[in-house]
């Protein structure tokens, strides 16, 4: 499979349009390749009612949308009842967006992280939790400036990307074509110090080698650093 002229190391054209949406108080137009995602964060007064009354936290959480005409074929809405891999994918943007923010640090407050894919060409999990945090990041920086937090509750930058292995070859930031023909598949979340928040690793056919994991990790690795940098020159 071929790859247009990229090579096995390089990310997809990669861009972040902030303050894409009016009324949400973070929104970011995210585009990795053909894969586009309009992520937006909203702030509520209050905590889920299953946290504790004396639990001084705050909390993140997300939500993600698939439009019926972002993939190369229709696909249902989920009105009632959302579908396993929707809820899997939620979790996985939710925690990452937790794992970098001090909870502590925005009590009685909830911020709702909303990722809506337009456009699906693989990757739409990795730049939702991408475009995510940096919506997350202008409410934040909203909060701050209004007064509203007193303290910046952002730990350090995340970023996220696929790879995996196609053809025999470990290849960053897979589009459609590449993941649907992939012998393995790897969804990585990684903090800007490099900490691990997600390595999610799947053989899709035969075992691979702990070698390859390696590979996969430090292709990615490099490519979040390249993420990472976006966010700062935006």
């Amino acid at each position: 499979m071929k790859r247009q002229g990229r090579k096995n190391n390089e990310t997809r054209e990669i861009k972040f349009t902030k303050n894409f949406t009016k009324h949400a108080s973070g929104s970011v137009l995210v585009e990795f390749g053909d894969t586009r995602v309009i992520t937006t964060a909203s702030v509520e007064e209050g905590k889920p009612k299953w946290m504790e009354k004396d639990d001084m936290r705050g909390w993140v959480t997300a939500e993600y949308s698939l439009l019926p005409s972002a993939p190369n074929t229709r696909c249902t809405r989920e009105r009632t009842k959302i579908s396993g891999r929707t809820q899997e994918i939620q979790r996985l943007i939710g925690r990452s967006l937790r794992a970098c923010v001090d909870l502590t640090k925005m009590p009685d407050m909830t911020i709702t992280v909303d990722a809506d894919v337009i456009q699906a060409d693989g990757g739409t999990r990795t730049a939702s939790i991408c475009g995510g945090f940096l919506a997350m990041k202008i409410a934040i920086d909203k909060l701050l400036a209004e007064g509203k937090l007193s303290q910046n509750p952002i730990i350090e930058p995340i970023g996220a990307i696929s790879a995996g292995i196609v053809d025999g070859e470990i290849r960053l930031d897979l589009d459609y074509e590449e993941d649907s023909h992939a012998q393995v598949d790897s969804n990585i979340v990684l903090t800007k110090s490099g900490k691990i928040i997600e390595f999610q690793t799947t053989a899709e056919g035969e075992p691979y080698e702990q070698s390859d994991m390696i590979k996969i990790f430090n292709i990615a690795s490099e490519g979040i650093k390249k993420i990472v940098d976006i966010y700062e020159h935006i």
